[in-house]
């Protein structure tokens, strides 16, 4: 008997003891689950747990439906989790050992947690992230052992390091069904910025891959499938090394967080058109949704209550439930070639519920917070300033206690559907924009989100007294929340107090059919958007992207209708980003002549909102008036980005 085979015994054996029937799924459940048609037997319904040794060495208990305390992946397993996902991180620990958190997922970490999928009969899923911490499209650091390495130096350690992790795997008898060899790369990997380079390294991964597991898909990972063109460019540029034998994968695999990250039908859309055109397979390698808009672990969230996002579905067990089951519904039912979603981090809690103090001592000696202090000999600038506690658990499939939430149960009900009475889960929040010399007209009835995601209209009583409205008005521009009641649950609608504005879709809503715009360098795209995580107000703003240097310069301007005789005020805003030299201003012509200029409005990073203001301008009785923006930028590097919103014409008293 060699050494692989009686490993695998031994974890078969392990296995019968450690992965025993625990009554995870539980008998019958009040969630509403529409099944979903077509569902092959072997979709990858995955699920990252990085985090799960470093709580579990927290204290962090988890139980199974009927509240014993179970192991986390028999309780998956049980509940129709195929795949295991763990990021794995060169080598997340400063000089003293100290970790730098998230789990300080190295190799070890996977091998653990990897053997424990295998024994309740999951695979794994390896994610390299050929980093020493966190990569993502805003950060691809390089490992530190790696840092004066030539570009093919560094081929060969991602070929040496991939290699010998799989083959440690693989001597523990882990399952492993799929490896990453990068994560969330949108142009950048490993610190290497050019496509051939990236190439070269996703090539050096997939090589180690095919040696040591070769019958494990290889996939690559992106992000922000909402910029499709950007999709289009990273499908384009594997296949043309694919062509030329530099590189070979299979799965194209995307992050889709539906706050940030556009709507399912473009998801599909850009999918199915990179599947079809390139012949891959295509997954949702990243997804989660909140269950509550609650923090338990004192450390800030990622998504909470009244995060400027797009929120689908409301923050509840049910919504996060819909939000699965719709995305999964997507891939198999409208991305032909599309063969899993798994979830990200779906048991990372607080590893306590008394105070900060007490679980900061455990984030730093366990690294069960997303980082540690230690992580700054690595990353100064983000983990090393912002070290804390899990920024998602309001996004897992698990209460603070470690009781699984009925949601978990989403996994094995979309195979056989539950669709029980739909009843309200949740209220609408409306918002309201009230003119500050204008009577507050509160809407009479809200509607109730229904657990099959409908919405019924439900009578509202707001809790509003004359007292409180007339100091409203009274306080100047200001953001009102008023609470009421309707259908037996709390009501909430978002008042937005403001001055008269004589700008026609002043935030692009409408869509900017009142808007005139002049782009005298021919830019790639200059548009409005409908995101609403890029906009001030509203989703909707003027989007501007080119990617050659020199190549953005452009007018936005409005001829204002009606406008009494009188003193005014304009501003509009801008944010954006990768702009070098910028010439950006607000200006006001009248009769055709240019009357004021604000001063230049710089552009400072995402979602740093700059506002160029002209304080006061004469209107003279019969003259015509044109507000607008100017806007040239050179670039940093090659194209520039950016996004304009809020437009405001007020009178000045």
């Amino acid at each position: 008997m060699n050494g692989r085979i009686r490993i695998l015994l031994l974890l078969l054996c392990a296995g019968m003891l450690l992965c025993g029937g625990s009554g995870a799924e539980g008998a019958e459940s009040s969630l509403y689950v529409k099944k979903v048609e077509n569902l092959p037997e072997d979709f990858i319904f995955g699920m990252d747990v990085s985090s799960v040794l470093a709580e579990e060495a927290s204290g962090v208990k988890y139980h199974d439906f009927d509240g014993n305390e179970t192991d986390l992946f028999r309780i998956l397993a049980d509940s129709g989790i195929n795949y295991i996902r763990v990021r794995i991180w060169n080598n997340p620990f400063d000089e003293s050992g100290n970790g730098f958190g998230g789990g300080n997922c190295d190799i070890a970490a996977a091998v653990e947690i990897g053997r424990r999928a295998t024994a309740c009969g999951m695979k794994l899923l390896a994610d390299f992230h050929y980093s020493d911490f966190w990569a993502d499209p805003g950060k691809q650091m390089v490992p530190r052992a790696w840092k004066s390495m030539d570009i093919k130096e560094k081929r060969q350690a991602v070929y040496e390091y991939t290699r010998d992790c799989l083959t440690q795997l693989r001597d523990a008898g882990v399952d492993v069904g799929m490896v990453q060899t990068g994560n969330e790369t949108n142009g950048v990997l490993c610190g290497e910025k050019a496509w051939m380079d990236i190439a070269y390294l996703m090539d050096a991964g997939a090589r180690a891959t095919r040696e040591v597991y070769p019958d494990a898909l290889v996939a690559l990972h992106f992000a922000n499938p909402e910029n499709t063109d950007s999709y289009r460019t990273y499908a384009k540029k594997m296949d043309y090394y694919e062509q030329n034998g530099l590189i070979h994968y299979d799965v194209f695999a995307t992050s889709y967080y539906p706050y940030w990250h556009g709507t399912l039908d473009n998801l599909s859309a850009i999918l199915t058109e990179i599947a079809e055109t390139y012949g891959k397979k295509v997954m949702v390698m990243e997804t989660s949704y909140a269950f509550t808009g609650e923090d338990s672990d004192f450390s800030a969230n990622t998504i909470g209550n009244g995060s400027n996002v797009v929120k689908d579905y409301p923050f509840t067990v049910q919504g996060q439930a819909n939000s699965i089951r719709n995305i999964t519904d997507t891939i198999v039912n409208r991305t032909p070639a599309g063969i899993g979603v798994c979830y990200w981090e779906g048991a990372w809690i607080t590893v306590g519920t008394d105070s900060w103090e007490e679980n900061h001592e455990k984030w730093e000696k366990y690294g069960s917070g997303w980082a540690s202090s230690y992580a700054a000999v690595y990353d100064p600038e983000d983990a090393g300033k912002w070290y804390g506690g899990s920024a998602v658990d309001n996004q897992a499939f698990f209460d603070a206690a470690g009781i699984p939430l009925e949601s978990l149960k989403v996994f094995r009900l979309m195979r056989t559907g539950n669709e029980t009475e739909p009843v309200p889960d949740a209220l609408e929040e409306p918002s309201v924009l009230c003119d500050l010399n204008m009577p507050l007209e509160l809407p009479e009835t809200v509607n109730a989100v229904m657990t099959d995601d409908s919405r019924r209209a439900v009578p509202v009583t707001w809790n509003l007294t004359e007292e409180e409205d007339r100091k409203m008005h009274e306080n100047g521009p200001a953001r009102y929340v008023i609470t009421g009641e309707a259908g037996g649950m709390e009501a909430r609608c978002y008042v937005s107090m403001i001055e008269y504005n004589y700008i026609r879709d002043y935030s692009f809503e409408e869509g900017g059919s009142d808007w005139v715009i002049t782009d005298l360098k021919k830019a790639n795209e200059l548009y409005v958007e409908d995101k609403k995580t890029d906009s001030l107000t509203g989703s909707k703003h003027m989007h501007f992207w080119s990617a050659a240097q020199d190549s953005v310069e452009f007018t936005v301007e409005q001829h204002v209708q009606d406008l009494p005789e009188g003193k005014f005020r304009f501003s509009v805003s801008i944010m954006g980003g990768d702009c070098g030299t910028t010439e950006i201003y607000s200006y006001v012509k009248v009769d055709g002549e240019t009357v004021a200029r604000s001063e230049l409005i710089p552009i400072t990073g995402y979602n740093n909102w700059n506002t160029g203001i002209i304080p006061e301008f004469f209107h003279p009785t019969g003259s015509e008036v044109t507000v607008g923006i100017y806007v040239k930028c050179q670039g940093a590097g090659n194209g520039a980005w950016g996004k304009i919103d809020d437009a405001l014409l007020n009178s000045v008293q």
